[in-house]
């Protein structure tokens, strides 16, 4: 049996959706659902449901059946300030399933971040020593202290990989609200007011709508995921960090121009001052190196922004149709 956390999320709930639909049916899902629905209910199927808080007491009753954890449940809030939340919910809990992993003997496989890059000062190199990296906001710390924490672990699962996940975007993201990716609302302005709005350029020598990001559509983001549960480690594949992104930096600019391709309209783009308190604390450019992926066995190619982005919005459209 599979347990994947984050399941009532967006990574969680696709990676959930493409373990049913290659026929995992033993599977547990993990998040907080209490009495409502899920929210992507196709993508759990008929998989047992776990309420987050009660997960350890559930692993210490089934344990024996757990044959590998993706681990995808976080606060992704990037403007949280609330530290001990934080450190609970993405430091302490990680350990907790870390350690039965370890015990257990089974593979473990979880969601790091390019938040832990910081201002990207010492590059995004999987292979550079993370203990340099300054992450700018309380997210990227708590998974930063979480990666440093098992890098110095000597019991440890048989197969773990902790993924930095670059900008993921892709359907079962509409209820993050405006933690959701540049895709998903540059799609909900066009369609409300025609128009893309975008933050001005604070920094000199980087245009309006030029800030680049290494975007990657979220059925690549899921399909590593499996790559690493699936591939025993061994010393072309060693347990650890690895970059997840295409290796490919694009403009806010270019994500703008696909989405509206993708809706066949013509562009129609405004810059917006960036709030001030986020101008000391923004990525104006991330790129994940890939190389260590490569090497590790994953050959598949990633989506191209503007492959990624034309399947996304016509998912999107389907759904609004449907919902007319």
């Amino acid at each position: 049996m599979r347990v994947v956390t984050g399941a009532n999320g967006f990574i969680g709930a696709n990676l959930a959706a493409a373990l049913l639909a290659r026929g995992d049916r033993r599977m547990a899902v993990v998040d907080v659902f209490g009495s409502a629905a899920p929210r992507y209910p196709e993508a759990l199927g008929q998989a047992e449901r776990v309420e987050r808080d009660a997960l350890e007491p559930w692993l210490e009753r089934h344990g024996a059946a757990v044959t590998g954890v993706l681990h995808l449940g976080a606060c992704s809030d990037t403007t949280a300030t609330d530290r001990a939340f934080m450190l609970r919910n993405n430091l302490e809990y990680t350990r907790m399933l870390w350690n039965f992993c370890a015990r257990r003997a089974v593979p473990f496989v979880y969601a790091s971040s390019a938040a832990t890059y910081g201002d990207g000062a010492q590059g995004f190199d999987d292979e550079s020593d993370p203990r340099l990296l300054r992450p700018l906001n309380l997210y990227g710390e708590s998974k930063q202290l979480f990666d440093l924490w098992a890098l110095e672990q000597e019991l440890a699962p048989p197969r773990w990989a902790g993924l930095k996940f670059f900008n993921v975007y892709g359907p079962r993201e509409t209820h993050k609200g405006r933690m959701a990716s540049v895709a998903f609302h540059a799609w909900k302005q066009i369609r409300a007011e025609g128009e893309v709005k975008l933050f001005r350029s604070h920094r000199e020598g980087v245009p309006d709508g030029g800030q680049q990001r290494d975007f990657v559509y979220v059925a690549d983001a899921e399909a590593v995921c499996r790559f690493f549960l699936e591939t025993p480690a061994s010393s072309a594949s060693p347990n650890g960090l690895y970059n997840v992104g295409t290796g490919q930096a694009r403009s806010f600019a270019d994500l703008a121009h696909a989405v509206f391709a993708a809706l066949g309209r013509e562009p129609r783009i405004r810059f917006v001052p960036m709030p001030e308190d986020l101008r000391e604390k923004y990525q104006y450019f991330t790129q994940a190196k890939t190389a260590k992926l490569r090497r590790a066995g994953y050959a598949a190619p990633f989506a191209s922004l503007e492959s990624g982005v034309a399947d996304y919005i016509r998912q999107l459209e389907t759904a609004e149709t449907l919902r007319a």
